[in-house]
């Protein structure tokens, strides 16, 4: 079952079972579909964004949940905090396991072996290694350093 799918069936559960907050967030994460659809097909591509491009708007939108929360508390407004921290377990049901540390830096390695990267000039290559095969599964402002770090020593 395809990303679009999950999505929609939650939303209609949440219809179903009457969930106010939960059903607001899925609208949200329909919305920021379809508007790239929109610039998808606007570009020539008739059949919409793929699910890889589905799982970086949903990182996106929880990242910006993450830093829209930590305002939020530093303003002393937890209610709304709480609020963001709420839609962030939504959007992170479907998103993919996120890679751990060890993980991440195993998969820095492979990639940097797969591409043939001998210094900094090869991280662009390296990080559309990573982006292609690890989408939504790590955090590649975090792994952009630990490439950088891995190239230059």
């Amino acid at each position: 079952m395809d990303l679009r799918t999950k999505i929609s069936a939650a939303l209609k559960q949440a219809m179903k079972d009457k969930e106010a907050d939960r059903l607001s967030t899925l609208r949200l994460i329909n919305a920021a579909i379809k508007d790239k659809d929109i610039d998808a097909r606007a570009a020539g591509q008739d059949d919409g964004v793929a699910d890889s491009e589905v799982l970086a708007i949903l990182g996106k939108m929880s990242k910006q949940r993450v830093e829209s929360a930590r305002t939020y508390e530093e303003g002393g407004r937890l209610d709304l905090a709480e609020r963001e921290l709420s839609e962030i377990k939504v959007i992170e049901e479907f998103l993919p396991q996120q890679l751990d540390d060890v993980a991440a830096a195993k998969a820095v390695e492979e990639a940097i072996a797969e591409v043939g990267a001998g210094g900094i000039r090869d991280m662009g290559k390296v990080m559309g290694v990573l982006k292609a095969k690890y989408m939504g599964q790590m955090d590649f402002g975090a792994v952009g350093p630990m490439v950088k770090d891995r190239l230059c020593g």
